[in-house]
C-alpha cells in the first residue's frame, strides 16, 4: 500500500555478497536501509537499498516457516513470506531459479528478504545466470 505523498525507490539489483558486506543506516524519512559497495570499476558513492532485484537457484524451500533458501554466485540469502506471494507460475521448487523483488529485513549475517514478487527464469537459466552480474554491475553504475 502506498503512502499518498511518500515515494517507494524501484528495486535495485543486487548480489547477496554486497548486501551482507554492507552497513545498516537509516533513509531521509527513517526508513531501514542497506548501504552497500557499487560493483564496477569506480565504484564511486555507496548505494543506499532498501527494495531489492535478486536472482538465484532454490536449494530449500521451508513452507510451513514462510521461507526458501536461495544461491547466487556470492553466497547464500533467505526470502521471507514466501505463502504470500502471487501464484502465477508455481517456481517454489528446489532447483529453479529465480528472480525475488523484496524488501531488505536484515544483511547480515545472511541476507534475509521479504517476497513482495517472485519468478521463474528457469527456462533460460544458464543464459539469466551468465548476464547477472554485469546487469548487476550496469545498473549500479548508472544510478546517481
Amino acid at each position: 500500500m502506498d503512502v499518498p505523498g511518500k515515494t517507494r525507490s524501484p528495486p535495485v539489483k543486487v548480489l547477496s555478497s554486497q548486501l551482507r558486506d554492507g552497513n545498516s543506516s537509516t533513509g531521509p524519512h527513517g526508513k531501514a536501509e542497506c548501504r552497500i559497495k557499487r560493483l564496477g570499476p569506480g565504484r564511486g558513492t555507496p548505494l543506499a537499498v532498501s527494495v531489492v532485484w535478486m536472482q538465484g537457484t532454490i536449494v530449500e524451500v521451508q513452507p510451513d516457516h514462510n521461507s526458501a533458501t536461495l544461491l547466487d554466485e556470492t553466497g547464500h540469502f533467505m526470502v521471507v513470506g514466501v505463502n504470500r506471494i502471487p501464484k502465477g507460475n508455481p517456481c517454489l521448487a528446489e532447483g529453479k531459479y529465480v528472480m525475488v523483488m523484496g524488501l531488505v529485513q536484515t544483511h547480515s549475517p545472511e541476507p534475509v528478504l521479504h517476497a513482495v514478487k517472485m519468478a521463474d527464469l528457469s527456462d533460460n537459466a544458464q543464459i539469466h545466470r551468465k548476464m547477472w552480474k554485469y546487469e548487476v554491475e550496469d545498473l549500479q553504475q548508472n544510478l546517481p
